[in-house]
C-alpha cells in the first residue's frame, strides 16, 4: 500500500512519499557502504531521459544532487510502468527510492522511500528544500537553452575549392566508411565550425564533439580527444560502426541519414522510431519516414508505447541535425570537386 505523507500546517511537502515494507532492513548504512543509491523511475521529460550522450530530466538531477550529498553513486533504473517500479521497490534491496514526477500542482508527493528505510528517509526530508526543484529545474533549462558548444566560428570556405584546414584528413578517413568526405566535412561543421578546441556542455571536444565515454569505446586517449586527426580517425571508426549497425538498408543516403541521426540522438532512439515506423506500415528504411517519428518521441503516447525500449527523446535537434548536414553538403558538393 503506498501512503502519502500529510501536509502539517507549518511545512512543505517534499516531493516523495512512503513505500511498502519488507523484512530485511537495507537502510542508509548498507547504502553508504556499498557506495550507491538505486533509484528507479519512468522515462519522461520531468524524470529522466537521453539526451546526446548525457542524461536528462529534473528529478534526476536533484537526485543525483541528494546522491552528492550522501556521498554516494547514483544508478538510475527506468521500470516499464510504475507497477514494476513499486514491485521492485517494495523488495527493500533491489532499488532505494522511487523517484516520479511531481504531479501538476507541484505539490503532491512524488518520491517513494521504502518503510524499511528510516534513516534514509530522514535524510532526504533534512536535506530536501523546495528551492532545490526550482534550481534543478533552472539547470536544466540553461541547459537546454545556452548553445550546445563552446567554439570559435570558422569560415564554412577558407578559399575557392577549399572547405577547411582538415580536408586532407576527411579525404584520407572518408575513404574507410565509403563516404564522400564532403559529408564528412559538413558533419564536422555542424558538431564544431571546424574548431579542434570546441568543447560541448556535456562534455564532447573536438571537430567531431565524441564524448568522453565514446572516446574510451573507441580507444582514443582522452589527452588527445582535441587531436584533429585523432579526432576525426576516432569518429569515423564510430560512423562505421553505425553504418554497420544499419548495413541492411541498401540505399546508401538513407542509410547515411540513419547514421547522423544515430550520431546525434543515439542510435536506440533511432531504432525506436523505426520499430513505431514499421508499426504503422511506414517505410522504417527511409528517413522521412523514420524522422516524423524521432519527432513523435516527445509525446507520452508515443514514448511510453510498448515498442519503445529508450523512452523520452528530445527528437527535434536530431531532426534539425540531419538536416542541416544534408543541406551544407548540397552547398559543399555544388561548390567544391570531390
Amino acid at each position: 500500500m503506498v501512503g502519502a505523507c500529510t501536509k502539517r500546517q507549518d511545512t512543505v511537502i517534499p516531493p516523495w512519499q512512503s513505500e511498502t515494507t519488507a523484512s530485511d532492513i537495507y537502510d542508509l548504512p548498507q547504502i553508504e557502504q556499498t557506495g550507491e543509491m538505486i533509484a528507479l523511475t519512468l522515462t519522461g521529460p520531468d524524470t529522466y531521459y537521453d539526451y546526446q550522450g548525457s542524461h536528462l530530466g529534473v528529478h534526476y538531477l536533484l537526485a543525483e544532487q541528494f546522491a552528492s550529498h550522501l556521498g554516494v553513486r547514483l544508478r538510475i533504473e527506468v521500470c516499464r510502468d510504475t507497477t514494476e517500479l513499486l514491485r521492485r521497490l517494495h523488495a527493500g534491496k533491489d532499488a532505494d527510492l522511487g523517484v516520479l514526477p511531481l504531479t501538476a500542482d507541484s505539490v503532491s508527493p512524488g518520491w517513494m522511500v521504502g518503510s524499511n528505510k528510516p534513516e534514509l528517509r530522514n535524510a532526504l526530508q533534512q536535506w530536501y528544500q523546495p528551492q532545490l526543484l526550482a534550481d534543478a529545474r533552472a539547470a536544466e533549462r540553461r541547459m537546454l537553452t545556452q548553445p550546445r558548444v563552446t567554439r570559435r566560428v570558422h569560415a564554412p570556405m577558407l578559399r575557392r575549392g577549399v572547405i577547411s584546414l582538415y580536408d586532407e584528413m576527411f579525404k584520407r578517413y572518408s575513404r574507410g566508411i565509403g563516404w564522400d568526405w564532403r559529408l564528412l566535412a559538413a558533419q564536422c561543421y555542424q558538431e564544431s565550425t571546424f574548431d579542434p578546441e570546441a568543447v560541448s556542455w556535456a562534455g564532447a571536444k573536438g571537430l567531431m564533439q565524441i564524448m568522453p565515454k565514446t572516446a574510451d569505446h573507441l580507444n582514443l586517449p582522452r589527452d588527445m580527444m582535441t587531436d584533429p586527426e585523432q579526432n576525426i580517425a576516432a569518429a569515423t571508426r564510430y560512423l562505421h560502426e553505425l553504418d554497420h549497425e544499419f548495413s541492411y538498408i541498401h540505399d546508401r543516403t538513407e542509410r547515411q541519414n540513419m547514421v547522423l541521426a544515430s550520431y546525434n540522438g543515439g542510435i536506440s532512439h533511432i531504432q525506436d522510431a523505426m520499430r513505431l515506423c514499421t508499426r504503422d506500415n511506414r517505410n522504417a528504411q527511409r528517413w522521412a519516414d523514420v524522422r516524423e517519428y524521432v519527432l513523435k518521441l516527445k509525446d507520452p503516447q508515443y514514448y511510453q508505447d510498448t515498442l519503445v525500449r529508450y523512452g523520452y527523446m528530445r527528437g527535434t535537434e536530431t531532426a534539425d541535425y540531419v538536416d542541416r548536414i544534408r543541406a551544407r553538403y548540397s552547398e559543399y558538393a555544388r561548390k567544391v570537386r570531390q
